[in-house]
This record gives structure tokens, sequence and C-alpha cells, in this order.
């Protein structure tokens, strides 16, 4: 938890308002609440951005999704070329990563259809590349 400590005091531009903390996100260009939550999902967006180099143009937050007629959001969807690339979901810190995680993932992207899928707490980031005709996960250490 040290390393967010830093992470936020250096790198996301914060606003008090009546007792009541603000996180700024630099792809929606408005201020959010400060939940756990929402700084894994700034903490991968710095990572997309200034290490991976994506465009904030590619980067969607909070994108509708209907699964079996229930309204859901994916946290993060990476285009490329104009199609998913990568499906990320965000947890808090506390949240551990479990089956339920990749399974919540995997029915997204019966949707999506990105190639690539990413789940973190901001402590762990597990990264993989789906392959659709094995039907099978490849683990990756690297965002693509």
């Amino acid at each position: 938890m040290h390393f967010f400590n830093f992470f936020v005091k250096k790198h996301l531009h914060l606003n008090r308002i009546k007792k009541k903390i603000y996180i700024f996100c630099s792809i929606r260009k408005k201020f959010y609440s400060f939940t756990h939550e929402e700084v894994t999902r700034q903490y991968i967006i710095f990572l997309l951005k200034k290490v991976k180099n994506y465009k904030n143009s590619n980067i969607w937050i909070e994108f509708p999704l209907q699964i079996n007629k229930l309204n859901k959001r994916i946290d993060i969807l990476v285009l490329l070329n104009e199609k998913p690339h990568i499906l990320i979901e965000c947890k808090a810190p506390k949240i551990s990563i479990t089956q339920k995680v990749f399974d919540q993932i995997s029915i997204y992207n019966s949707v999506v259809q990105a190639p690539f899928l990413m789940i973190s707490n901001g402590i762990k980031i597990f990264i993989f590349q789906v392959d659709s005709y094995k039907k099978k996960f490849s683990f990756l250490k690297k965002i693509p």
C-alpha cells in the first residue's frame, strides 16, 4: 500500500470539497469520488498512457455493456485500430483476485471479443491473451 500512497501523491490530481476527496480522471476530464477502485483505475490508466503510450482516444472508461439484458460497465477498454484490444477489470487493493473475477471478465469478453484481458487490484496484475480457437488463456508478463 506504500506504493499506492506514493503514486497518489506524485501522479494524481486530487480535490477536496466539503470534507470529501475527489480524483481527476485524465480520460473522462472530470473529478470522481476517491475510492480505492478508482485509484486502481487511475494507476492502470497511468501505465497505459505513460509506459505503453496509448492515446486518450484509445482508452474508454466505464464502457456500457449489456449481458443477458443486464446493464454492466467495463472498467477500461483499450482500442487498437478501432477494435477492442485489451479489456481491463479493476478492483480495490483489498479485493482478492479470485476465480469469480476471472469469470466476470470472461463473460464480459464473450461480448467484447478483445484478444487481451487484464485484471488488477493495483497490487497484482494478471495479463493474458485469449485463444478463442482453443478456448484457452496464455498468461503474459507485460501489457501488450
